[in-house]
């Protein structure tokens, strides 16, 4: 049974509606990291189900780091005007802006990195394997080239990188649970970072 006091502490953790905390807690029983991480799951289902509908509306957000030299400007998609003036909204275009500024991504996702930035990096990593002397067959030099290509990919796509604020949780992750809390598209747009 879920007590008022882990009602309370699950929504002010995930922002959640009181129903979706009160049955994640008792699907869960009564476990709270069960239960955030059943919001979590249903957040993703919902941004998949949203994920079609056209995100015409945002806002732009800025970013200029203590000292001044480094800023962000990071545009972001919603749906309507309404939940583009929200707090939940701004919140999210503010934590996107700081993470880019902290965390410099070259790429928005997978698919905006170019193929031949891909072949490069495949390249280095064949040779990498090959330096190391032992001969391994080329299934495995494979895999162990994939893995390190989805690292960089990690490191390098804003959408895959660990969020800034909670590394648990991608920055994907961070746009799904503000999916599931406002209850429209949102979409990461173009960025750039400034660097002095």
């Amino acid at each position: 049974m879920a007590t008022i006091q882990d009602i309370q502490t699950l929504r002010q953790q995930t922002g959640a509606g009181m129903l979706d905390v009160k049955n994640a807690l008792e699907e869960s029983d009564g476990d709270i990291e069960k239960a955030r991480d059943i919001l979590r799951k249903k957040g993703a289902a919902i941004a998949t189900k949203k994920g079609d509908r056209q995100a015409g509306d945002g806002a732009v957000f800025s970013y200029i780091h203590a000292g001044n030299k480094v800023g962000v400007l990071l545009k972001l998609y919603c749906e309507t005007d309404f939940v583009a003036r929200t707090e939940q909204f701004e919140e999210l275009g503010r934590d996107i802006a700081l993470h880019i500024a902290a965390m410099k991504p070259q790429y928005l996702t997978d698919q905006s990195v170019p193929e031949d930035v891909l072949e490069k990096e495949k390249e280095i990593y064949r040779e990498s394997v090959a330096q190391e002397g032992k001969d391994k067959p080329a299934d495995i030099v494979e895999k162990i080239v994939e893995g390190k290509v989805q690292k960089f990919l990690q490191e390098n796509v804003l959408l895959k990188q660990g969020f800034v604020k909670d590394p648990d949780k991608t920055i994907q992750q961070r746009v799904e649970e503000a999916i599931a809390v406002l209850g429209e598209n949102i979409q990461v747009g173009e960025f750039v970072c400034f660097e002095i």
